[in-house]
């Protein structure tokens, strides 16, 4: 550690000692007012540049001499070039104007689209909002998650299993954040929507491996989403209205150039939707909102802040008139306070405060028994983070955050009573646990020449309760090797630690998740992952191409026990065992990005085990998101300026899940299964059936005046059909015993079938 200390402060000494100007600032849009991520600074005269952080705050670092041409530019934007002289440290602010010719004849003179072949990351995603629009609208909604879902390596969970799931892990192993606070399930629909609404949102950035130092607790991936800041020039109104869910977003100033706000609300109403299409004898009934809303202040011209809120909630009920009823309601609850502060024309500091609350509440009768699970979490963290930019070839990150965590887990299960009254399960009395996450971190972005490039950093966390300590060390590093302008090989290799686990119900029924922390039983999970790539784009970018090998090791993972009742349980650790996992596959990826016609073509082969002393036998078995086939195809087509036709289809192989081989039944032989004990051979014996469908879409857009011409409206109708030949996907499997023969039945639950939909889309 010592000697990493004294390699970086050689770095930073040898920064200084250089004879260079600096130039600086931030870039914004002109019609807006909105940080620009990601836009590019390059000097003609040396052929280097940079790119623009989170905050819109951009350093590019030059040798001092005689004037260099800047050009500062963005995707869709009319690039602006200025001639500076480099003399002395120079502080600019941009702000670029959206181009008014067509998009698409821009994209590869605009910004180059060669980053997955030239940076030194690996397994590095981002997905501007701009392009999340062109993509199929189903449901007439555009969605983060459906775009995700559609990506390599990455698995959406059988219809009803919310989650998205990354390279083996489950749905708890990502790391989700809105404005740096953590969603802890980032889903609506079972899955079908994200609780995130497009509209509200500026960047998203998926990471799945090549992990930098700045992100942790997790062992799969980060979903790592940012909120737009509000328009501070004018006041707009932009909102939709469908036979499935409607939305509307409000955006001004408050002072004009300084400050401003943005409001998003979404509801839906899928439950009168469905109702027609489903079979006597079955209810079911859903609903959603979410909120969210996020003023800035710029207080100086080196400081701002920044206030951000989102709160979201999903309710549930099935009940089918033979023997399965079941509730649920969960929601998530953040608050972010950030202030920005530019310290000097290479050093940034943003430091936030973060409160985030997430809740599940879950209840299930089937024949003579019932469930009921409870389980919630709250946060307040606080975090600070020092971006520095030496120069065009090293860019630093260090910081650190503390977190502290309050959860609250209790179950039920029993036989319902002879009165027919089911208590509700009381959460007032359940014990809280505390606990304390820490880490600090420092990461490197090194560019050691024209063919290599060097991402490396260690992040060191901890983890502090009543009864346990852990700490640990995580190096983390990708490495970059140009084979020739057009293609690459990269590699990484990424240790995780996780302190909060989820553990999934081991059955066949209703599926569930509780949320515990780590203590002196349940011992944080931890990763070891290597990576193994080439990179290669085709036709100047125009298509783009790669092929990603991993391997990933997951200790301590946990279950239940065999057999496992939640009597009115709040020790949920005594209950547990613990194990071991790996997952190892392929990721196929073929993307076209420009044209009338784009969209791209993703496979993945995998494999994902997991092995207890506990559970079957000490034998590895298929975990429960083992899944060896997963193909997407996307494809977006421009029919017209005014007609574009959108469509997309997906399989995967079906989920892995436990059933029993027999039954045997004793006299008096225990009250909560009436004497009948099932007999089980292997742990996920069986499979679901596998998961496909087709989705349609189509969308008109139209821009026009309304009150007399004084103000333009953009209009947009969105037809979308869901599930064209309505095959019905497994959501879940139960047992249940015929009533003429008396032999066990495994019943297949599916809720979606095919879904039309129309969405009128408005803004002005």
């Amino acid at each position: 550690m010592k000697q990493l200390i004294l390699f970086f402060g050689l770095l930073i000494s040898n920064y200084i000692a250089c004879q260079t100007v600096t130039i600086s600032g931030t870039i914004h849009d002109f019609e807006t007012g909105e940080s620009i991520i990601d836009a590019s600074i390059y000097s003609t005269k040396y052929k280097i540049g940079a790119t623009a952080n989170t905050y819109g705050f951009y350093s590019l670092t030059l040798p001092s001499g005689d004037s260099s041409g800047i050009v500062f530019s963005y995707f869709g934007y009319t690039p602006i070039i200025k001639k500076i002289k480099l003399n002395q440290n120079v502080e600019i602010n941009i702000q670029l104007k959206p181009r008014v010719t067509d998009l698409k004849e821009v994209v590869v003179s605009v910004k180059k689209l060669d980053d997955n072949v030239e940076k030194a990351e690996m397994g590095v995603i981002d997905i501007p909002i701009q392009k999340i629009r062109e993509l199929p609208a189903i449901l007439g909604e555009t969605d983060v998650l459906k775009i995700i879902q559609l990506l390599p390596g990455v698995q959406s969970g059988n219809e009803g299993t919310t989650g998205f799931f990354v390279r083996g892990g489950n749905g708890n192993q990502n790391l989700v954040q809105l404005d740096e606070a953590v969603v802890y399930n980032p889903n609506h629909l079972f899955g079908l929507f994200s609780t995130f609404n497009t509209r509200a949102l500026n960047k998203v950035t998926l990471i799945k491996g090549g992990f930098p130092a700045q992100y942790g607790g997790r062992l799969s991936s980060i979903l790592d989403i940012s909120m737009r800041e509000g328009n501070n020039q004018k006041y707009k109104v932009e909102g939709g209205i469908g036979i499935i869910s409607s939305n509307l977003t409000i955006e001004g100033p408050i002072v004009k150039n300084k400050a401003s706000f943005i409001v998003s609300a979404r509801r839906t109403y899928l439950d009168l939707l469905i109702k027609p299409f489903l079979p006597k004898g079955l209810s079911t009934t859903y609903n959603f909102y979410d909120l969210n809303a996020k003023i800035n202040w710029q207080i100086t011209k080196k400081d701002r802040i920044f206030l951000s809120a989102f709160k979201g909630n999903d309710h549930a009920a099935y009940t089918e008139a033979s023997s399965l009823n079941y509730g649920i309601n969960f929601g998530n609850t953040t608050a972010t306070l950030r202030w920005n502060h530019i310290i000097g024309p290479k050093l940034f500091v943003n430091t936030s405060l973060i409160h985030n609350t997430y809740i599940m509440n879950l209840s299930t009768i089937q024949t003579k028994y019932f469930a009921q699970i409870y389980s919630g979490i709250k946060d307040v963290n606080g975090k600070t983070e020092f971006q520095y930019f030496a120069n065009s070839k090293h860019k630093i990150l260090f910081g650190g955050n503390y977190i502290y965590h309050t959860f609250t887990s209790k179950g039920k299960t029993d036989k319902i009573p002879k009165d027919l009254i089911v208590t509700s399960l009381n959460t007032n009395n359940t014990p809280e646990r505390y606990s304390n996450e820490f880490a600090i971190y420092i990461n490197d972005q090194y560019t050691i020449s024209k063919k290599i490039g060097l991402n490396v950093g260690v992040r060191m966390p901890g983890f502090i309760s009543k009864e346990s300590k852990y700490f640990a060390i995580e190096p983390r590093s990708t490495l970059k090797i140009s084979i020739d302008s057009s293609s690459s090989i990269k590699a990484a290799y990424t240790v995780m630690n996780q302190y909060l686990h989820s553990v999934a119900s081991s059955s066949a029924s209703l599926p569930y998740d509780l949320l515990i922390p780590s203590s002196n039983i349940t011992k944080p999970e931890r990763s070891q992952q290597i990576a193994l790539g080439y990179f290669r784009n085709f036709k100047e970018n125009k298509f783009e191409t790669s092929v990603e090998m991993y391997y990933k090791t997951m200790q301590n993972q946990v279950a239940f026990k065999e057999g496992t009742q939640l009597l009115e349980q709040t020790n949920i650790d005594s209950s547990l065992i613990f194990g071991k996992g790996w997952s190892y596959g392929a990721e196929f990826f073929l993307k076209k990005n420009s044209g009338k016609f784009s969209g791209w073509v993703s496979y993945t082969l995998s494999w994902t085990y997991q092995q207890f002393k506990d559970l079957n036998y000490g034998e590895k078995f298929p975990y429960k998101y083992d899944r060896r086939h997963a193909l997407s195809v996307v494809g977006t087509y421009e029919l017209s300026e005014k007609w574009t036709l959108s469509a997309d289809f997906v399989f995967s192989t079906g989920g892995a899940y436990t059933l029993p081989v027999g039954k045997v039944i004793v006299s008096d032989g225990g009250s909560l299964y009436d004497g009948v004990y099932y007999s089980y051979d292997q742990r996920n014996n069986y499979r679901l059936n596998a998961y496909h469908r087709l989705d349609l879409g189509a969308t008109y857009r139209k821009t026009r005046t309304i009150f007399k011409g004084k103000l333009p409206m953009v209009s947009e109708w969105v037809f979308s059909i869901y599930n064209v030949y309505s095959h019905k996907n497994p959501y879940f499997v139960y047992l249940t015993v015929d009533p003429v023969t008396q032999k066990p039945q495994a019943k297949q639950v599916s809720l979606l079938p095919i879904i039309p939909s129309v969405t009128y889309n408005f803004k002005f």
